[in-house]
């Protein structure tokens, strides 16, 4: 018995994939993750589209001084925007400096201008900024310290060059760490989630959750 067999055009077969591809983000609402400051251990990060979770895995000296070394999971954005997220260093950790958190970054270069919403492994819980690119980070001048510590939910807001911060505990409500004014940070930046271990010989791990992304 002949069989007929219909044939479908490449270019649909391309198309198909295309929206399968769109549908199914490897990374969630990010686009990209790389070690920035070339740390001695690399970095990764995976994402869990069932449970909608990112595990990150870096290294790094510190995020601080006139460069930094940290891995981070992150997208382009351009303008205000919102972002939102649950975030649990795992296990006991080596240095109680290592630090997860929120941060828009003016460029991959590691002495780039940063807005940066952290929490440490000891639970300090801080908003900090590098002026602008090159420049040394100041302390106590470059950041402002939330009261309590130990916070599960952080996010960091962009209205204009005015930066906000917020934390919540788990259960509780949002409250606001600080707002900063900030001019070095161009519209079209890079926003998302990082690790840093505060110990260039050391992997720490953490996971990210309800991650909310909003661009206005």
């Amino acid at each position: 018995m002949n069989k007929t067999y219909s044939r479908v055009p490449l270019s649909c077969f391309v198309l198909i994939l295309s929206l399968v591809s769109c549908s199914q983000n490897p990374l969630g609402v990010f686009e990209q993750f790389q070690d920035i400051g070339d740390p001695a251990l690399s970095g990764n990060t995976v994402y869990d589209s069932n449970t909608d979770s990112y595990t990150l895995t870096g290294s790094g000296y510190n995020i601080w001084f006139d460069r930094d070394e940290f891995h981070f999971l992150y997208k382009e954005v351009s303008g205000d925007f919102s972002l939102t997220a649950n975030m649990e260093l795992i296990g006991v950790g080596v240095d109680p400096h290592r630090k997860i958190g929120i941060m828009l970054r003016s460029s991959k270069a590691e002495d780039a201008a940063h807005m940066t919403a952290t929490v440490h492994g000891d639970g300090l819980t801080v908003m900090q900024w590098r002026r602008e690119d090159g420049l040394e980070m100041r302390d106590p001048e470059d950041e402002i310290f939330a009261e309590d510590g130990s916070f599960q939910t952080i996010r960091l807001e962009r209205k204009g060059n005015e930066y906000t911060m917020w934390a919540a505990k788990a259960g509780g409500d949002l409250q606001q760490i600080g707002s900063q004014s900030l001019e070095a940070i161009p519209e079209d930046a890079l926003l998302g989630v990082f690790i840093c271990s505060h110990n260039p010989d050391v992997l720490e791990q953490a996971i990210f959750s309800r991650v909310e992304l909003t661009e206005k």
